[in-house]
Order: structure tokens, then C-alpha cells, then sequence
């Protein structure tokens, strides 16, 4: 099977994300837009290594989970902390935090 074709989905994919990401202004959102990269580039991974033949492309795929799901595991929790000190916040506003 010819891997362009998944090539050019995942590129889409990960478009799809990026413009979501930088559209956007809710935390949670920019936070799904980043998983939606990842999967992105998860399947460029893949692709990329099932057109190689070797299983470098999975194991780079797993590592790229485990950081995906550790960043949400952060992410949220961080989010979490914000929303109790200050419910509906958008990004532009977070600069507010410092200090």
C-alpha cells in the first residue's frame, strides 16, 4: 500500500489542529487541538514506517502517546487549578496569573 495517501492525511489532520489551535481562545480547546496534532503526526509515523519496513515508526508512535497523554494528564490538571481560582477564563486573559 502506497503511504502518500496516509501521508496526506496526516498532514491534514495535523492542519486541522493547528487551525484550531490558533483560532481558538478556550484553554480546553487548544488542549484537544494539541491531541488532534499528535494524531496527526501519529499517523505520519506510522506511515512513514510501515513504508520503511521496520518497526521504528510504531515505536516512535508509542512515545509520542505516552507524551500525548502525559501532557494531558498537565494540562488538565493545571486547567483545573485556573477554573477554581477563576471560572470561563480565555488564554489572552492567563497573563493575569503571573505573580
Amino acid at each position: 500500500m502506497n503511504p502518500a495517501g496516509f501521508l496526506i492525511l496526516a498532514g491534514v489532520i495535523f492542519g486541522v489542529g493547528a487551525v484550531i489551535f490558533l483560532a481558538r481562545a478556550n484553554p480546553l480547546i487548544l488542549l484537544m487541538a494539541i491531541e488532534v496534532m499528535f494524531g496527526g503526526a501519529n499517523l505520519a509515523l506510522l506511515a512513514a514506517g510501515r513504508a520503511h519496513g521496520g518497526p521504528e515508526g510504531q515505536v516512535a508512535a508509542l512515545l509520542v502517546i505516552a507524551v500525548a497523554a502525559a501532557e494531558a494528564a498537565v494540562g488538565l490538571a493545571i486547567l483545573v487549578m485556573i477554573y477554581r481560582r477563576e471560572p470561563g477564563m480565555a488564554v489572552d486573559l492567563l497573563s493575569r496569573l503571573k505573580g
